[in-house]
Protein backbone atom coordinates (compact mmCIF):
# COMPACT_ATOMS: atom_id res chain seq x y z
CA UNK A 1 0.00 0.00 0.00
CA UNK A 2 1.19 3.36 -1.06
CA UNK A 3 1.92 5.99 1.91
CA UNK A 4 -1.36 7.86 2.75
CA UNK A 5 -2.27 11.19 1.07
CA UNK A 6 -2.38 14.33 3.09
CA UNK A 7 -6.61 14.21 2.92
CA UNK A 8 -6.65 18.33 3.45
CA UNK A 9 -8.41 20.58 1.70
CA UNK A 10 -11.38 20.09 -0.79
CA UNK A 11 -12.75 16.70 -1.45
CA UNK A 12 -12.72 15.08 -4.88
CA UNK A 13 -16.03 13.92 -4.34
CA UNK A 14 -18.24 14.00 -1.53
CA UNK A 15 -21.35 12.03 -1.12
CA UNK A 16 -23.53 13.25 1.19
CA UNK A 17 -26.73 11.64 3.23
CA UNK A 18 -27.46 9.50 -0.37
CA UNK A 19 -31.23 8.44 0.26
CA UNK A 20 -31.52 5.95 -2.41
CA UNK A 21 -34.91 3.67 -2.75
CA UNK A 22 -35.45 0.44 -5.52
CA UNK A 23 -39.37 0.92 -5.31
CA UNK A 24 -39.81 0.12 -0.85
CA UNK A 25 -36.58 -1.10 -0.90
CA UNK A 26 -34.23 1.56 0.98
CA UNK A 27 -31.14 0.52 -0.29
CA UNK A 28 -29.10 3.45 0.96
CA UNK A 29 -29.71 5.26 4.39
CA UNK A 30 -28.43 8.74 4.78
CA UNK A 31 -24.60 7.28 3.17
CA UNK A 32 -21.79 9.60 2.98
CA UNK A 33 -18.64 8.74 1.85
CA UNK A 34 -15.47 11.39 0.78
CA UNK A 35 -12.78 10.50 -1.27
CA UNK A 36 -9.67 13.20 -1.95
CA UNK A 37 -7.21 13.25 -4.38
CA UNK A 38 -4.68 11.26 -4.97
CA UNK A 39 -6.59 8.52 -2.82
CA UNK A 40 -7.55 4.71 -3.21
CA UNK A 41 -10.86 4.52 -0.66
CA UNK A 42 -12.61 1.24 -0.59
CA UNK A 43 -15.99 0.24 0.47
CA UNK A 44 -16.76 -3.48 1.57
CA UNK A 45 -19.54 -5.09 2.61
CA UNK A 46 -21.87 -7.88 2.07
CA UNK A 47 -23.92 -8.66 -0.78
CA UNK A 48 -26.84 -6.70 -0.76
CA UNK A 49 -25.44 -3.97 1.52
CA UNK A 50 -25.65 -1.11 -1.36
CA UNK A 51 -21.90 -0.95 -2.58
CA UNK A 52 -23.26 -0.99 -6.58
CA UNK A 53 -26.13 1.10 -5.59
CA UNK A 54 -23.64 3.46 -4.19
CA UNK A 55 -21.25 3.84 -7.01
CA UNK A 56 -24.58 4.28 -9.66
CA UNK A 57 -25.89 6.80 -7.45
CA UNK A 58 -22.45 8.86 -8.00
CA UNK A 59 -22.45 8.34 -11.53
CA UNK A 60 -25.59 9.09 -12.02
CA UNK A 61 -27.09 5.99 -12.90
CA UNK A 62 -29.57 5.27 -10.32
CA UNK A 63 -31.44 9.03 -9.41
CA UNK A 64 -30.91 9.28 -5.34
CA UNK A 65 -34.21 10.87 -3.22
CA UNK A 66 -32.35 12.43 -1.03
CA UNK A 67 -28.55 13.73 -0.46
CA UNK A 68 -26.14 15.58 -2.25
CA UNK A 69 -23.32 14.08 -4.67
CA UNK A 70 -20.28 16.80 -5.19
CA UNK A 71 -17.82 16.43 -7.39
CA UNK A 72 -14.88 18.64 -7.89
CA UNK A 73 -16.74 21.41 -5.85
CA UNK A 74 -19.98 21.32 -8.08
CA UNK A 75 -23.08 19.58 -7.02
CA UNK A 76 -23.74 16.87 -9.89
CA UNK A 77 -27.06 14.93 -8.44
CA UNK A 78 -28.77 15.53 -10.99
CA UNK A 79 -26.68 15.69 -13.57
CA UNK A 80 -26.69 12.74 -16.43
CA UNK A 81 -24.06 10.18 -16.48
CA UNK A 82 -22.77 11.66 -19.63
CA UNK A 83 -22.05 14.96 -18.23
CA UNK A 84 -20.72 12.87 -14.96
CA UNK A 85 -17.96 11.38 -16.99
CA UNK A 86 -17.53 14.38 -18.94
CA UNK A 87 -16.06 16.21 -15.80
CA UNK A 88 -13.78 12.74 -14.77
CA UNK A 89 -15.69 10.89 -12.37
CA UNK A 90 -16.03 7.54 -14.43
CA UNK A 91 -17.74 4.08 -13.47
CA UNK A 92 -16.37 1.21 -14.58
CA UNK A 93 -19.36 -0.66 -13.73
CA UNK A 94 -19.38 -4.95 -12.44
CA UNK A 95 -20.09 -7.43 -15.02
CA UNK A 96 -17.22 -5.38 -17.62
CA UNK A 97 -19.89 -4.34 -19.58
CA UNK A 98 -17.92 -4.96 -23.10
CA UNK A 99 -19.04 -5.20 -26.37
CA UNK A 100 -19.09 -8.73 -27.47
CA UNK A 101 -18.69 -8.28 -31.23
CA UNK A 102 -16.36 -5.44 -31.42
CA UNK A 103 -13.11 -5.89 -31.41
CA UNK A 104 -10.79 -4.62 -28.08
CA UNK A 105 -9.12 -1.75 -30.58
CA UNK A 106 -12.99 -0.68 -30.98
CA UNK A 107 -14.20 -1.15 -27.23
CA UNK A 108 -10.85 0.85 -26.21
CA UNK A 109 -11.43 3.51 -28.37
CA UNK A 110 -15.00 3.92 -27.47
CA UNK A 111 -13.82 4.77 -24.06
CA UNK A 112 -12.64 8.05 -25.25
CA UNK A 113 -16.16 8.99 -27.24
CA UNK A 114 -16.32 12.27 -25.40
CA UNK A 115 -12.89 13.37 -25.94
CA UNK A 116 -11.87 16.01 -28.59
CA UNK A 117 -7.93 15.69 -28.03
CA UNK A 118 -7.03 13.26 -30.50
CA UNK A 119 -3.60 13.21 -29.86
CA UNK A 120 -3.57 12.80 -26.22
CA UNK A 121 -6.76 9.96 -26.83
CA UNK A 122 -3.59 8.05 -28.75
CA UNK A 123 -0.86 8.86 -25.88
CA UNK A 124 -3.54 7.15 -23.06
CA UNK A 125 -4.59 4.43 -25.83
CA UNK A 126 -0.13 3.39 -25.88
CA UNK A 127 -0.23 3.75 -22.22
CA UNK A 128 -3.33 1.48 -21.23
CA UNK A 129 -1.42 -1.18 -24.08
CA UNK A 130 1.33 -0.87 -22.12
CA UNK A 131 -0.25 -1.40 -18.35
CA UNK A 132 -1.90 -4.38 -20.59
CA UNK A 133 0.33 -6.38 -22.92
CA UNK A 134 -2.24 -8.53 -23.67
CA UNK A 135 -4.73 -6.58 -24.83
CA UNK A 136 -1.95 -5.43 -27.27
CA UNK A 137 -1.65 -8.70 -28.79
CA UNK A 138 -5.23 -9.38 -29.27
CA UNK A 139 -6.26 -5.67 -30.68
CA UNK A 140 -8.20 -6.94 -33.60
CA UNK A 141 -9.57 -10.08 -32.08
CA UNK A 142 -13.37 -9.33 -30.63
CA UNK A 143 -13.63 -8.81 -27.30
CA UNK A 144 -16.62 -11.34 -26.62
CA UNK A 145 -13.21 -14.02 -27.59
CA UNK A 146 -11.31 -12.84 -24.12
CA UNK A 147 -10.71 -14.80 -21.02
CA UNK A 148 -13.12 -13.67 -18.39
CA UNK A 149 -9.53 -11.91 -16.78
CA UNK A 150 -8.35 -10.66 -20.63
CA UNK A 151 -12.08 -9.06 -20.66
CA UNK A 152 -12.01 -7.39 -16.95
CA UNK A 153 -8.45 -5.72 -18.09
CA UNK A 154 -9.84 -4.71 -21.44
CA UNK A 155 -13.01 -2.57 -19.30
CA UNK A 156 -10.41 -0.94 -16.72
CA UNK A 157 -8.33 -0.12 -19.98
CA UNK A 158 -11.73 1.30 -21.75
CA UNK A 159 -12.44 3.70 -18.99
CA UNK A 160 -9.03 4.65 -18.87
CA UNK A 161 -9.33 6.22 -22.15
CA UNK A 162 -12.25 8.40 -20.58
CA UNK A 163 -9.33 10.84 -18.77
CA UNK A 164 -10.43 10.11 -15.24
CA UNK A 165 -9.92 12.34 -12.35
CA UNK A 166 -11.44 9.79 -9.85
CA UNK A 167 -12.22 5.94 -11.27
CA UNK A 168 -14.70 4.12 -9.79
CA UNK A 169 -14.53 0.39 -9.60
CA UNK A 170 -17.32 -2.18 -9.25
CA UNK A 171 -16.04 -5.67 -8.35
CA UNK A 172 -12.76 -6.19 -10.35
CA UNK A 173 -12.04 -9.30 -9.17
CA UNK A 174 -15.31 -10.96 -9.52
CA UNK A 175 -15.21 -14.45 -11.22
CA UNK A 176 -11.77 -14.60 -11.69
CA UNK A 177 -8.09 -17.05 -10.73
CA UNK A 178 -5.97 -16.07 -8.26
CA UNK A 179 -3.48 -15.20 -10.17
CA UNK A 180 -5.42 -12.89 -11.84
CA UNK A 181 -7.04 -11.39 -8.97
CA UNK A 182 -3.60 -10.20 -7.72
CA UNK A 183 -2.92 -8.70 -11.87
CA UNK A 184 -5.95 -6.81 -11.09
CA UNK A 185 -5.02 -5.25 -8.08
CA UNK A 186 -1.23 -4.52 -8.52
CA UNK A 187 -2.41 -2.46 -11.75
CA UNK A 188 -5.17 -0.77 -9.55
CA UNK A 189 -2.06 0.13 -7.51
CA UNK A 190 -0.04 1.42 -10.94
CA UNK A 191 -2.67 3.49 -12.06
CA UNK A 192 -3.18 5.52 -8.97
CA UNK A 193 0.65 5.21 -8.12
CA UNK A 194 1.70 6.07 -11.62
CA UNK A 195 -0.55 8.49 -12.43
CA UNK A 196 -2.31 9.82 -9.43
CA UNK A 197 -5.94 8.83 -10.06
CA UNK A 198 -7.94 8.44 -7.48
CA UNK A 199 -9.69 5.45 -6.90
CA UNK A 200 -13.43 4.41 -5.02
CA UNK A 201 -12.93 0.46 -5.17
CA UNK A 202 -15.57 -1.73 -4.45
CA UNK A 203 -14.68 -4.86 -3.63
CA UNK A 204 -16.06 -8.56 -2.31
CA UNK A 205 -12.09 -9.25 -1.45
CA UNK A 206 -11.93 -7.33 1.35
CA UNK A 207 -8.18 -8.52 2.06
CA UNK A 208 -7.12 -7.32 -1.18
CA UNK A 209 -9.14 -4.21 -1.22
CA UNK A 210 -7.77 -3.12 1.80
CA UNK A 211 -4.28 -4.02 0.80
CA UNK A 212 -4.42 -1.94 -1.73
CA UNK A 213 -6.67 1.07 -0.23
CA UNK A 214 -5.82 4.17 1.91
CA UNK A 215 -8.98 4.52 3.63
CA UNK A 216 -11.94 2.27 3.71
CA UNK A 217 -16.00 2.55 4.57
CA UNK A 218 -17.78 -0.39 5.69
CA UNK A 219 -21.64 -1.00 4.46
CA UNK A 220 -24.30 -2.96 6.21
CA UNK A 221 -27.76 -2.98 4.91
CA UNK A 222 -27.18 0.77 3.09
CA UNK A 223 -25.46 2.40 6.34
CA UNK A 224 -21.81 2.94 6.87
CA UNK A 225 -20.93 1.31 10.50
CA UNK A 226 -17.62 1.94 10.07
CA UNK A 227 -14.64 3.88 8.24
CA UNK A 228 -11.00 5.32 8.37
CA UNK A 229 -7.48 4.24 7.62
CA UNK A 230 -7.25 1.07 6.12
CA UNK A 231 -4.63 -0.74 8.11
CA UNK A 232 -7.28 0.06 11.15
CA UNK A 233 -10.11 -1.38 9.33
CA UNK A 234 -8.17 -4.52 8.78
CA UNK A 235 -6.85 -4.75 12.61
CA UNK A 236 -10.79 -3.92 13.60
CA UNK A 237 -12.09 -7.48 15.32
CA UNK A 238 -15.73 -6.87 13.84
CA UNK A 239 -14.18 -6.86 10.42
CA UNK A 240 -11.75 -9.57 10.42
CA UNK A 241 -14.51 -11.60 11.44
CA UNK A 242 -17.01 -10.54 9.02
CA UNK A 243 -15.01 -10.02 6.10
CA UNK A 244 -11.42 -11.25 6.41
CA UNK A 245 -11.74 -14.79 7.80
CA UNK A 246 -10.33 -14.34 10.55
Amino acid sequence: MADLPVCSGDPLLHLEDLQVYYGAIHALRGVSVTVYPGEVVTLIGANGAGKSTLLRAASGMVRAKGGRVVFLGEEVTRQNPAAIVSRGLVHCPEGRRIFANMSVRENLELGAYLRRDKLAVADDLEQALTLFPRLRERLQQNAGTLSGGEQQMLAIGRSLLTKPKLLMLDEPSLGLAPNLVREIFRIVETINRESGTAVLLVEQNAHQALGVAHRGYVLETGCITLEGPAAELRSNPEVKRAYLGE
